[in-house]
């Protein structure tokens, strides 16, 4: 299945039934008098987030979606039927914004999230609804309201708890493979990861899920390589986990641009937690491993662990270190969630 992550669709409610203008005839039955019915309402659009989803590809091959219209109304008091619904399925995590592609007009988060993303038009009232005491054969009618016609865009933004981030070749799809089922293409070449990626790693009977995205360069936050379009897919990571190439011969200057890149792209990127990591240890000796590892602190002005994704030297320590993050991000969210539900409690004696 090819990966999708941004979609632009046309969608259009249902148009409400006109009423009708109906009166009634019938064989001895003196008095007659209106009996027209209302329209029938149109169909909603809505746009639902489900489990078994993790791309928006569906919406390259069908762009254009409508609900169906009310049904006119009929005489003998018929109201005309409902239009029917279109759901739109998609999975968690999509944005739904407007056309201006800025505007946040929804944010999916959980299964089974629904939003009504244009109304349908009400019917139109039948000629009954306008009899009164001195116009009772009424000739009017309503027509039904009009359907609303827009466009959206659909931005999948991927759920996990830690995101890889890191240069092209830094070794984020080898650790992916070696610590979950997932498998991702591995090559001895940048931009070897073209799409996200996401894999459930576990450790100590704990499991959380990872999401590895194609490697950033200098100058990504302006389009270089593969821009910085794929890091939406971390911004709902707890923790991120920064890989650095050992091998690179700079890897103090690959820190420092992708810390760049990431604060050039803006919203709470930059502070979320980050653990930093020198990877491919196992082609480094101790005197190595120790040099780089104090220089790379200086510039992460914090601790750096050391990994081998091939040899697997670290892995261990490095998800711990990753499920304590990862807890204490929980922890957090419950406090605050707490306090909200405090608050909204009234007061009782």
């Amino acid at each position: 299945m090819k990966f999708l992550d941004l979609a632009k669709v046309y969608i259009r409610s249902g148009a409400g039934g006109a009423g009708c203008i109906s009166f009634r005839r019938e064989k001895f039955i003196e008095y007659g008098g209106p009996d027209g019915g209302d329209g029938g309402r149109g169909g909603d659009v809505i746009v639902e987030a489900v489990d078994s989803l993790n791309t928006l590809i569906d919406f390259r091959y069908q762009q254009h979606f409508y609900a169906g219209n009310g049904q006119h109304g009929m005489g003998s008091q018929r109201t005309g039927k409902d239009g029917e619904d279109k759901i739109l399925r998609v999975p968690v995590g999509t944005e739904i914004l407007d056309e201006d592609e800025e505007t946040v007009i929804a944010d999916l988060t959980e299964v089974g999230q629904r939003i009504v993303i244009a109304k349908g038009g009400n019917g139109g009232w039948g000629n009954l609804r306008f009899k009164t005491a001195t116009n009772q054969a009424p000739r009017r009618a309503n027509p039904g309201q009009e359907a609303i016609e827009r466009t959206i865009w659909l931005r999948l933004k991927l759920i996990a708890d830690v995101g890889l981030l890191g240069m092209p070749n830094a070794g984020k799809s080898t650790f992916l493979a070696a610590t979950s089922n997932a498998r991702p293409k591995v090559a001895d070449y940048p931009f070897t990861t073209l799409v996200p990626n996401l894999g459930v790693v576990g450790i100590d009977d704990v499991e959380f899920v990872v999401a590895d995205i194609p490697g950033l360069i200098e100058g990504a936050s302006e389009g270089k390589g593969l821009g910085d379009m794929f890091l939406g897919h971390v911004e709902r990571c707890a923790v991120l986990l920064h890989l650095i190439d050992g091998t690179s011969g700079d890897p103090a200057g690959d820190l420092t641009k992708i810390i760049g890149e990431i604060e050039a792209y803006g919203g709470d990127l930059a502070e979320k937690p980050r653990i930093t990591v020198l990877n491919k240890i196992d082609t480094l000796d101790a005197e190595e491993r120790a040099f780089l590892t104090e220089e790379i602190a200086a510039v992460a002005e914090g601790p750096v662990m050391q990994m081998s994704g091939v040899s697997r030297e670290g892995i261990p320590e490095v998800l711990r270190a990753l499920r304590e993050k990862i807890d204490e991000d929980r922890l957090r969210h419950r406090k605050a969630a707490e306090e909200a539900d405090g608050e909204d409690t009234p007061w009782q004696p």
